[in-house]
């Protein structure tokens, strides 16, 4: 390990580091050392101090992450507060410039922090900045950055227009169409898996909503910050491995727990007069995967998602209500 790599209390180094890196793990024990492990190697000349807040886990991570990491500062929560939630009460303590949110399902590429530190203070009129996600293939995972949901955006996923066009500017517009990621670009929403922010700018904000337990709270942050004048970006020279909802281990609960963020987002973010509409086509969107799994379960291609939209279709009170 780098000597220019702070990572924990007890190296009594948080003054010469300039970012905390934060980690809430939840039941992904091999996944989250993996995680520690590369970013640790990977990471670049760049100094900072690792947190991992571990959400009660009970698969043994704890344990795990202290024996093989003894000098990284680890918090055992006994409870399981949310994503949102761990972040500021890490982020509160944090006495680095920078903050940098990385999930426990990723693998840092080489110089992924370096880079995306060095392009945040090239870029001061971002705000917040994000990079390139890949599978574990190698393969463009898209799920690093999105545009907002508009009336057009969810008529589109509602009716079956993004899933037959998906490479579609136009029909796809939240995932931008075609676009692979590869050139730096303005964009709405920054995923909160590979996310760097001034510390300044966090607590500007108030840092995440709780509102938001899981899902949507940076979707929340990147648009309160848009109001404030900031263009969040992302470059593709920082880049990480992601595998995406590995802390979820039912489909079901994760889209119950996307529809419900969703949904508050629609409230929060749109006008009154706008917001039922909204909510409205979120609805119509779950009801026709509803009918069209149903469909085609029938025909003996169900593909094991009907069951999952059932599920969330029957339950759509809950999520409807929104956090």
């Amino acid at each position: 390990m780098s000597d220019s790599i702070v990572t924990s209390r007890a190296n009594d180094g948080a003054g010469a580091a300039e970012v905390t890196v934060i980690m809430v793990s939840y039941n992904t024990r091999e996944l989250t050392l993996k995680a520690i492990e590369t970013l640790l190697r990977n990471a670049g000349d760049v100094s900072f101090k690792l947190v991992v807040w571990d959400n009660a886990s009970a698969d043994g991570s704890a344990d795990a992450i202290a024996e093989r990491f003894p000098e990284i500062e680890l918090i055992r929560s006994a409870e399981n507060v949310g994503f949102a939630m761990a972040n500021n009460i890490v982020a509160e303590a944090a006495e680095t410039e920078w903050l940098l949110l990385l999930n426990p399902d990723t693998e840092t590429h080489p110089a992924a922090v370096e880079n995306l530190l060095a392009f945040a203070k090239a870029n001061p009129q971002a705000g917040i900045v994000g990079g390139r996600t890949v599978f574990p293939d190698g393969s463009l995972n898209i799920a690093s950055c999105w545009s907002k949901m508009t009336p057009w955006s969810l008529f589109c996923s509602a009716t079956g227009l993004t899933s037959a066009f998906p490479r579609s500017a136009f029909f796809n517009p939240e995932a931008m169409g075609n676009w692979q990621r590869d050139t730096v670009r303005e964009v709405d929403i920054v995923v909160g898996c590979f996310f760097l922010i001034r510390t300044q700018l966090w607590c500007e904000l108030d840092g995440f909503s709780p509102r938001y337990f899981m899902y949507g709270e940076e979707a929340d942050m990147c648009l309160r910050a848009a109001q404030r004048g900031y263009k969040p970006m992302i470059t593709p020279d920082a880049q990480i491995m992601h595998l995406v909802g590995a802390a979820t281990s039912k489909r079901e609960d994760k889209l119950r727990r996307l529809l419900k963020a969703k949904v508050t987002l629609v409230r929060d973010h749109w006008s009154p007069a706008m917001a039922p509409i909204g909510v409205g086509l979120l609805l119509m969107g779950a009801g026709a995967r509803r009918v069209a799994t149903g469909l085609r379960a029938r025909a003996g291609k169900s593909e094991g998602r009907e069951e999952t939209w059932k599920s969330v279709w029957e339950n759509r009170k809950d999520w409807l209500e929104g956090y």
